[in-house]
């Protein structure tokens, strides 16, 4: 499970403020964060399937976010590509 302080500073890192929870990029940050640790719960607990539905269900929803800020933005879409590491 991922701390509030943890996303607190997510929120701040890709979103300017602490008020900017909504934006895409913040989304998909979370979203991430989440995702590894879902990953590594998953290596141990490799029969756990109830979580790696949830963990599917993430992923979709960051593609999702990810398909969204490319159609408004591509320059914001590669800058958290690039940030978060992730891969398309």
């Amino acid at each position: 499970m991922v701390a509030k302080e943890t996303i607190a500073e997510l929120v701040i890192q890709h979103g300017g403020s602490i008020n900017n929870p909504g934006k895409p990029e913040v989304q998909v940050a979370v979203l991430t964060t989440k995702i590894l640790d879902l990953t590594q719960h998953l290596i141990i607990h490799k029969k756990d399937n109830h979580s790696r539905r949830g963990l599917i269900k993430m992923v979709s929803k960051r593609r999702k976010l990810l398909d969204y800020l490319a159609k408004r933005d591509i320059s914001r879409y590669r800058s958290i590509i690039s940030a978060l590491g992730i891969r398309k």
